[in-house]
């Protein structure tokens, strides 16, 4: 009598070990396009990265005593220099791209009298930074360098560009997470701003 399993029995044994083996490498695959589509659905689908809440909005902001941006013409960024007025941060650095498209609405920011535009220069080389405001043009009535990064960790940046509204009494009031576009200024910084000095007249 032949004991031995035939040919399509050692094909059905020899698949079904071949399938059990690729059980965990399937599981694995599948846990990790789940964890994919949750983060894409929560950062680009289901959740706007540019309204993030920020712990600091209704905190006294970080203090700052950056050093200027040498070649600039403009003075240091210190909490002095924001002190009293209605102050706009814009965290800015020459290799950001993002950083290059809101460019000419911050230009056109810095022209309404009632805030004071200033800039913290993050993680970015001198020269870079000045070719980039040469080129683009300065907003900034203020700025400051951060080559390493310390304000932007203090100020809780989530990714540049960021900017925040600071009450003069150096209030964080708003916080913008990305670049400035038209309906963002219109629909949520106007607003903010005209709610400031509302508050303080």
């Amino acid at each position: 009598m032949n004991t031995q399993p035939s040919e399509p029995m050692k094909a059905r044994k020899g698949f079904g070990r071949y399938v059990f083996a690729l059980l965990p490498l399937a599981f694995f695959a599948v846990i990790a396009g789940t964890a994919a589509k949750m983060l894409y659905e929560q950062d680009v689908n289901g959740r706007d990265i540019s309204v993030i809440p920020s712990a600091l909005i209704g905190t006294k902001a970080p203090a700052l005593a950056l050093t200027a941006l040498e070649g600039s013409e403009r003075p240091a960024l210190t909490t002095a220099v924001m002190a009293g007025k209605l102050t706009l941060v814009n965290v800015f650095a020459s290799w950001c791209v993002p950083c290059r498209e809101e460019h000419p609405m911050l230009l056109e920011l810095s022209r309404d009298p009632r805030i004071t535009l200033v800039g913290i220069n993050y993680k970015d080389r001198n020269d870079n930074a000045l070719r980039f405001l040469g080129e683009l043009g300065n907003p900034f009535q203020a700025i400051g360098i951060d080559p390493n990064g310390k304000a932007a960790i203090d100020w809780g940046v989530y990714g540049i560009p960021e900017s925040y509204l600071v009450a003069p009494d150096g209030t964080i009031l708003y916080k913008k997470v990305g670049p400035f576009d038209p309906q963002s200024i219109e629909t949520q910084l106007m607003p903010a701003i005209e709610k400031a000095l509302a508050a303080g007249s």
